[in-house]
């Protein structure tokens, strides 16, 4: 009963597949094979943006921290929600690859920042004095960190404060692809029709083995990603392996059928722990992440019978009062299935 996170699920067959068949034979390196330039064309036409330029990397932090760093110069100010990933989880990376850009904190309920608290951020920040950050940038993450989603006009407003300052937009998809699901928007609608600049657009929490794309629909910083990707040492030799994941990804929607059955089984388990006394939600549930308080001898009982996931904070001793009440976060993945919701429910029923 994995509930870790959907970084913990193996990838998908098909995804394996690819990478077996893609092995045959030799192919240009470097980004320059076949299977590399058709995926470039198949996402710029998945997101109807012929312009767009697209770069492979393996890791999430790759890509944010270098689409980040494309964008917001080493004296900027990278707006962020307090609790975004690029926050809390990628050890400064934005801030080294941009050579010293401040990440300027946005505070907002269940994980998602209002326009309000955005332009109040950033008129905040200090414009011309020699002294101060600069504005730089905003960055979203979508589906967020509390396991909320932003709907597309949730994401055109805060994008209109950005552009009101001149400020470039970023968003953070490492689970694009469960947002989509969850709001029923197009990846256009989600993206550039809102008013976001470049996109991370995830695949490893999906089903691949490791690969991300960053999707540019404002195209003008491209060569210099080439630049950083290559100095940071991002850029594959055999890039063959990382555009056959993201071919199998996106061919017959299969990115999405993933992305539906970790939403589903997050919903199956949401309805099961709200027919609970004992349970409540911290946030309400956009996607496949929830965040739950329940008394500590359910969360004993799940995880002496194999459940696997984490308490809330980090660290958070299963030993103690039965009664009291803990936070523990529950991610579902493209391969969590029925049986393993239902076994969890069972065990923290009692």
């Amino acid at each position: 009963m994995e509930f870790g996170s959907d970084n913990n699920a193996g990838a998908a067959p098909a995804i394996l597949d690819a990478v077996v068949a893609c092995s045959a034979g030799p192919a240009l390196s470097y980004g320059d094979d076949p299977l590399t330039h058709r995926v470039r064309d198949r996402i710029r036409t998945l997101f109807d943006a012929p312009g767009a330029e697209v770069f492979l990397v393996a890791t999430g932090t790759a890509a944010n921290a270098l689409a980040i760093a494309s964008f917001c110069p080493p004296w900027g100010a990278i707006y962020a929600h307090e609790g975004a990933h690029v926050e809390q989880d990628e050890c400064g990376a934005p801030e080294f690859y941009t050579a010293g850009a401040k990440i300027r904190l946005v505070s907002g309920a269940d994980g998602k920042m209002t326009p309000e608290e955005l332009a109040a951020r950033i008129r905040a920040t200090g414009q011309g004095d020699v002294h101060s950050v600069q504005r730089g940038m905003l960055t979203l993450t979508n589906v967020t960190e509390a396991g909320s989603v932003y709907a597309p006009a949730e994401v055109a407003a805060l994008a209109k404060v950005a552009k009101g300052f001149d400020l470039p937009v970023h968003l953070d998809g490492s689970r694009f692809a469960n947002a989509l699901v969850a709001t029923g928007a197009t990846p256009a609608e989600m993206t550039w029709k809102a008013g976001v600049d470049v996109l991370s657009f995830g695949g490893t929490k999906n089903g691949c083995l490791g690969v991300e794309a960053v999707v540019m629909f404002d195209p003008a910083p491209a060569w210099e990603f080439e630049l950083r990707r290559k100095r940071g040492g991002h850029l594959f030799s055999k890039h063959r392996f990382l555009a056959a994941q993201m071919d199998a990804y996106l061919e017959g929607g299969l990115w999405l059928d993933l992305a539906r059955q970790a939403n589903d089984m997050a919903t199956r388990l949401e309805q099961g722990l709200r027919s609970l006394p004992d349970v409540a939600h911290a946030h309400p549930r956009g996607a496949n992440i929830q965040f739950v308080t329940m008394p500590r001898r359910a969360h004993a009982r799940a995880m002496a019978a194999g459940a696997h996931y984490y308490l809330m904070p980090h660290g958070t001793p299963i030993e103690g009062d039965g009664d009291e009440r803990l936070l523990c976060r529950l991610v579902t993945s493209w391969a969590t299935t029925a049986d393993e919701v239902d076994r969890f429910l069972a065990c923290v029923r009692g």
